[in-house]
């Protein structure tokens, strides 16, 4: 994409909205969700948060995000089931409203980070043990695990850091079933097996990501929010990962791990306020935002241009 119109954008993200009349309102890190009835309508901003933090925004990455999670949820349909219904506007999902399970459930195939949760960060520490998993001596970051694995997370506050557990730690707590636990657990890795095929065959490597699930009115365990995005997932290049990785450098991202970088360039790992986006980081996030969108999809992503908040008042009636 031109980056004179990625510039341009940087002006017109959509960063809060207030739809009276769409529903209860709760506002997440990075979606605005809307409740009434048996629906709700998430839109997704153009926010981007990092180290358990709002960042600022990213040009197009509201409708990048939706747009994805929309063709993952096609995608893996007959893998597990879902809230999606349908996307009434390029920065909306509409879905079935369900009650989020108390932890995310997050699948690794490689070591890597740079927050202080990451698993890198623990195993530098000198920690061999990550949500209940004995990790090997001898690991390098950015090293792929003998296996992908599932290490959970409690569901913090916002503005608070979420904390990676054990299947033990997370049933300790008293907030969710061991039988729920584990048929999500099921599902998510299915769900992460199918993603890292896909992934591969379009050059890339699912390196990690992070799913929500909750349950429906009937009880039934459905994936919610988002599935295999730039924003829940991490994202290498494969084809220069091995020699980056022996040359002892970063994999090539096309995820928000771009932006972490930056952060963790300054010295920043979500303690006190962050600095502001420069515009050259925003444009360089939302560059890499929508060239995983393509690589993904197959497809070019098409931006809808108009002021997003007028836009979706009209495309969901409330104009």
């Amino acid at each position: 994409m031109d980056d004179e119109l990625l510039k341009a954008q940087l002006g017109q993200t959509l960063e809060r909205t207030s739809f009276e009349g769409l529903g209860t309102k709760y506002e997440g890190k990075v979606r605005d969700n809307y409740s009434r009835g048996d629906r709700r309508f998430i839109v997704v901003t153009d926010r981007i948060s990092a180290f358990d933090r709002i960042l600022g925004t990213i040009p197009f990455k509201g409708q990048v995000l939706n747009q994805l999670a929309a063709w993952w949820f096609e995608k893996t349909k007959d893998v597990a089931k879902s809230h999606y219904i349908g996307t009434p506007d390029p920065n909306v999902l509409e879905c079935v409203e369900c009650k989020p399970l108390p932890v995310e459930m997050v699948v690794r195939a490689y070591i890597t980070g740079s927050t202080s949760t990451s698993m890198w960060t623990h195993y530098q520490e000198g920690k061999r043990t990550f949500c209940g998993h004995a990790l090997p001596e001898g690991l390098v970051k950015n090293q792929k695990l003998e296996r992908a694995i599932l290490t959970p997370a409690t569901k913090a506050p916002l503005g608070e850091h979420d904390i990676s557990a054990s299947r033990e730690e997370i049933l300790a707590r008293g907030e969710i079933t061991a039988d729920d636990f584990d048929r999500a657990a099921e599902m998510v890795m299915k769900l992460f097996a199918v993603g890292q095929k896909l992934c591969a065959e379009r050059g890339l490597i699912l390196v990690d990501t992070k799913y929500e699930l909750g349950k429906t009115a009937s009880g039934e365990i459905v994936l919610i929010d988002e599935i295999h995005t730039p924003d829940s997932s991490r994202y290498w290049m494969a084809n220069t990962y091995d020699e980056r990785f022996t040359a002892g450098l970063d994999p090539e991202p096309l995820d928000k791990d771009f932006v972490r970088r930056y952060y963790t360039a300054l010295g920043y790992r979500g303690d006190g306020e962050p600095a502001p986006l420069p515009p050259e980081v925003r444009v360089g996030a939302a560059k890499r935002y929508i060239e995983a969108y393509e690589r993904v999809t197959g497809e070019t992503f098409q931006p809808n241009v108009d002021d997003p908040l007028p836009r979706i008042a009209k495309n969901l009636g409330l104009s």
